[in-house]
């Protein structure tokens, strides 16, 4: 069960989110994203920050982690240097949130869309002609639902589980 915080409807989502037996899987690249904006965040003082470094890190292979990147550099949150010049961030942590991170590394509306619905439902069913009409409006609530939470928090907020050891 994912919790839905603080938002107005927060018991009727729950029970939308049960009684559709809602499972979300979201692409690696929005984890991944994350994790290496924070990775950048914590290390472009101190050393270059290459997509070699952030693969070891991120135990994510190199060449996702460049497109990763690239997908970063095109939303504005990070610069990167051509050849292995490193990238910084550049934009402040307070002002990124989870949302933000998730829209940028799923760049197309079919990307964003949370549940995929299977394309060719029978018609002459009487579950396949209605299942849409039925399912559609408890997975919207739960996008919207999850899209609430992840703009409530900032990578400012989870950088704070990182904090150097004096």
């Amino acid at each position: 069960m994912i919790e839905v915080g603080h938002i107005k409807d927060k018991k009727t989502v729950s029970v939308e989110f049960k009684r559709c037996g809602v499972f979300m899987k979201i692409s690696v690249r929005f984890t991944a994203a994350v994790h290496t904006l924070l990775c950048i965040d914590y290390f472009e003082n101190e050393r270059k920050v290459t997509s070699e470094f952030i693969s070891k890190s991120t135990g994510v292979n190199a060449v996702i982690i460049r497109k990763i990147l690239l997908q970063l550099q095109k939303a504005g949150l990070i610069t990167t240097a051509i050849g292995s010049g490193g990238s910084r961030l550049a934009v402040p942590l307070k002002t990124v949130s989870l949302l933000d991170v998730f829209k940028a590394v799923n760049t197309d509306n079919e990307e964003r869309e949370v549940f995929n619905f299977h394309p060719n439902p029978n018609e002459k069913c009487p579950v396949g002609s209605k299942i849409r009409k039925i399912l559609d409006p408890c997975l919207e609530k739960a996008e919207k639902a999850m899209e609430i939470e992840l703009s409530k928090t900032s990578l400012a907020d989870l950088q704070k589980g990182l904090k150097k050891s004096p």
